[in-house]
């Protein structure tokens, strides 16, 4: 098959939708099909089985608060270079602006489109006190979904979220995890004494530093003695959060090995976001073997069984919160038990896996058939 895989955003950016382009990508490749990325930024790239992965960036606007992250502009040239492109299939990425434009392309040309849902933009309008609110954006949501032949949703709260608002069909497709670059083999004694010297617990938190994520929860935390938080990433509230965890250390944006060892060597990843439709800090943490204090709301709850491999916080309490960290910090026992349970709940989520679940959704809206595309 060719798949166009059209994305809101991409390289240069590091997020969760661009993690799972890539990926998607590189699956495609190695089994031989043929992907094109079509995104607001990047340049081509090389997988990681030699295959090149031509990109195609449309023209492209940069929001006043939101300098470093590239968002497509709507044009006619998407559906110009899907005549170009003759795909087999269109991948929307957590489809919004560019994804809208795709559809109605892909629609207009016979073309089965495939979303997968990723992003929570309605819970966003209203946190952002967009126009219009919640209401007017699952209004705009349905009716992009509807130009769809499918919908592929990462979590089962999310499933229930958008039957709730009357989108569909659906199909579950979650997210994979690199078991490489996550595990416990990882954990470095030279990360821990460099980020907690004094043996305290260590806490991490790895997100974008945006208010949809809602790290100033972490207050209270940051403030408890023997207690060592780590906030791992960047975004436009960095300066906000910096002055309101004050004892916290902020590394930046950390990726590929680096990122694997840092969280690897963590005791206790904690993460307050409620609108998590998947979560994929919270799985690599888990892959890493380290537990997972989570909201008890969204994609998280398929990944975090309380007590188990990690623990739920109900409710916005951030005292509560702090006060759960502070129990497991004075029992450890229960600490290190959750930890020995935590790979196992995610280690058969690889990406090979859930690239051909991918392929088979795509096979499902081609009508299970072989593809017959005349020669270009």
């Amino acid at each position: 098959m060719r798949v166009a895989l059209v994305s809101e955003t991409f390289t240069p950016a590091v997020n969760g939708v661009v993690t799972s382009v890539l990926r998607a990508a590189d699956h495609l490749a190695l089994r031989g099909h043929e992907p094109v990325v079509v995104a607001p930024s990047g340049a081509d790239y090389e997988t990681r089985c030699g295959a090149v992965v031509p990109v195609h960036a449309v023209r492209s606007v940069r929001l006043p608060r939101y300098r470093e992250l590239p968002l497509a502009a709507p044009t006619g040239e998407v559906g110009e270079l899907l005549d170009e492109l003759r795909p087999d299939v269109v991948h929307l990425a957590s489809p919004a602006v560019l994804g809208s434009t795709a559809a109605r392309a892909a629609q207009q040309r016979g073309i089965p489109a495939v979303a997968v849902f990723q992003t929570d933009l309605a819970a966003y309008a209203g946190r952002y006190r967009l126009p219009g609110g919640s209401a007017t954006t699952w209004r705009w949501l349905r009716a992009l979904h509807d130009r769809t032949a499918l919908t592929l949703v990462p979590s089962t709260p999310t499933m229930a979220q958008l039957r709730r608002h009357g989108i569909g069909p659906l199909a579950l497709w979650a997210r994979g995890v690199d078991l490489e670059q996550f595990s416990p083999t990882r954990r470095s004694d030279a990360v821990r004494t460099a980020l907690a010297p004094d043996g305290e617990l260590l806490v991490g938190t790895v997100a974008r530093l945006a208010v949809e994520k809602r790290l100033h929860l972490l207050g209270p935390l940051s403030e408890l003695p023997g207690v060592r938080l780590v906030v791992v990433g960047d975004g436009p509230q960095r300066r906000a959060l910096q002055r309101v965890l004050s004892r916290a250390v902020f590394t930046g944006r950390v990726v590929g090995e680096e990122l694997g060892d840092l969280v690897s060597s963590l005791d206790l990843l904690v993460h307050p976001g409620a609108d998590e439709t998947f979560c994929q800090a919270v799985q690599e943490a888990l892959a890493a073997g380290v537990p997972a204090l989570v909201a008890a709301s969204g994609g998280p709850l398929d990944l975090v069984r309380h007590g188990e491999n990690g623990w739920l916080w109900a409710g916005d309490d951030p005292w509560v919160l702090a006060a759960q960290v502070e129990g497991l910090r004075d029992d450890r026992l229960a600490l290190r038990a959750a930890a020995g349970r935590a790979r196992a709940s995610v280690a058969h989520r690889t990406w090979g896996r859930l690239g051909d679940e991918l392929v088979g959704h795509y096979e499902q809206v081609l009508g299970g058939g072989t593809v017959h595309r005349l020669a270009s």
